[in-house]
């Protein structure tokens, strides 16, 4: 029997949350299906030489790389062309908003079920007052678990149309490597300690939460502390303070080598916490309040029932000194025993098997054109009121410049894309992060997929386009 072919779609969101959970359900669905990931966000590169699952980059609107106002059906043709090259009959979305683009492909396929992997915790953001007509858009709607959901007071918290399962994650017992084997792929001295820092960098407030945390690590005997990216700001100058041993790592995914650390400090988003801490690593989290996740939510459960540390984000002080406390080491086996109480992060194999149900199903539910069109009126009425709001800022802007002028860089360089399917993080990085247009392709693409893919992007890029650089596997 032919295995069914499943499109796991994800947003471009903050961290590798939605990716990662599309990877713990994409793991379990080999088994009997078959996945394919398609995402906005950059770590797509990461994904399909560690797992052997097809990928598929699509350029989010940020990213400049066409008109605004054609990227919805930019998204709407890419993923429609997928699903007739593939026979896709089910897609999940993981984001906090499904965008028109996904919602359209939906009603431009007669077959195709929608399936919205909706994360609780919301903070109570402008996107909850769309939130009842896109839930009514979906075939189905899961939300994964989370281990605070008794702290979920937001808008998804009181609904009833979503079905909840176990909290998923990529960190799974059986397959995590022991600590001397996860520190000898890590490249880490075997007998020093370790400590694996997971903060974000950019804004100047970012940043001070960087700096604060490595400094409550000095004075920690003999200890490398271990990062997934440069502690340094836009400038390039750096946030660490003088008397650490930095080393940065770059390993995908991280929950099979978290046995190879003896502390952590991370952010409280849903990846982090539902990874670090069934590794049972002691673990401060510092919250990222931008978003709509309530990392701030689950960061409290945490430290109110013994599972985590939680720092101050606002307060410095705090930061530097809730880390400092990681560096004794009765505090550190308390929060690994309490830990070990976690059930079992199973929610990836429920919902790889609620999705395999809907893909052998006959025929998904409708839902009708008049609530659609309901939803992309207030959508356009949403753009309205953030396009007034944007025309102030850049009157603000305008101002300023003409006081302190810069010279204008063009980011991206209009010329026709790069096209290619590869498969590996050192080929798909630059391409991803780099300046010209690239058109990913899923390995194996047939002609005909190829062609529809180049009337897409002359469509979108409105110039004609030659397949060039094509890789295929």
């Amino acid at each position: 029997m032919t295995k069914p072919t499943v499109i796991l779609a994800t947003s471009n969101g903050v961290g590798m949350g939605h990716l990662a959970r599309a990877s713990a359900i994409a793991l379990a669905l080999k088994e009997y299906a078959d996945p394919i990931i398609v995402s906005m966000a950059g770590g797509i590169a990461e994904i399909p030489d560690y797992m052997g699952i097809r990928c598929e980059y699509i350029p989010g609107r940020d990213r400049g790389w066409m008109p605004r106002e054609k990227w919805d059906q930019y998204l709407r043709d890419r993923l429609l062309a997928l699903v007739d090259e593939t026979g896709a009959k089910v897609m999940s979305f993981d984001g906090v908003v499904p965008y028109p683009g996904v919602i359209a492909a939906k009603f431009s396929h007669p077959k195709l079920a929608l399936v919205w992997v909706r994360r609780g915790l919301w903070q109570k953001k402008p996107q909850r007052f769309v939130l009842g007509l896109q839930s009514k858009m979906m075939d189905y709607i899961v939300e994964p678990g989370d281990i605070a959901h008794a702290y979920d007071f937001g808008p998804t918290a009181q609904r009833s149309d979503a079905t909840l399962t176990a909290p998923v994650s990529l960190f799974k017992k059986e397959s995590a490597l022991s600590r001397e084997e996860a520190r000898k792929v890590l490249g880490l001295d075997l007998d020093r300690p370790a400590v694996l820092v997971q903060l974000g960098t950019g804004d100047s407030d970012v940043n001070e939460k960087m700096t604060a945390a490595l400094s409550g690590l000095l004075g920690w005997k003999d200890l490398q502390v271990i990062l997934t990216k440069h502690p340094t700001d836009k400038n390039g100058n750096s946030l660490a303070p003088d008397g650490l041993d930095l080393r940065v790592v770059r390993h995908f995914p991280l929950a099979r080598v978290l046995h190879a650390f003896d502390a952590g400090v991370c952010a409280t988003g849903y990846n982090g916490v539902h990874e670090l801490l069934p590794a049972q690593i002691p673990t401060v989290f510092v919250s990222n309040i931008r978003g709509t996740d309530d990392q701030e939510a689950r960061a409290q459960w945490c430290h109110d029932f013994g599972f985590a540390l939680r720092a101050d984000q606002a307060d410095l002080e705090d930061i530097t000194a809730t880390v400092r406390k990681l560096q004794d080491s009765d505090i550190r086996q308390k929060l690994a025993a309490k830990c070990a109480e976690l059930p079992d992060t199973t929610g990836g194999e429920e919902i790889a098997q609620i999705l395999y149900q809907l893909a052998m199903r006959e025929e998904p539910v409708r839902p009708s054109w008049f609530t659609y069109n309901r939803l992309i009126i207030q959508d356009h009425i949403n753009r309205g009121m953030r396009h007034v709001a944007y025309m102030g800022l850049r009157r603000v802007g305008l101002i300023y410049r003409a006081i302190n002028p810069h010279i204008v860089v063009q980011v991206t360089r209009q010329e026709p894309p790069v096209w290619g399917s590869q498969t590996t993080a050192k080929e798909l990085h630059p391409l991803i992060k780099g300046e010209q247009r690239f058109e990913h392709l899923i390995t194996g693409a047939s002609d005909s997929y190829i062609a529809r893919r180049k009337e897409i992007a002359e469509a979108a890029y409105g110039e004609k386009t030659e397949i060039i650089n094509t890789k295929k596997a």
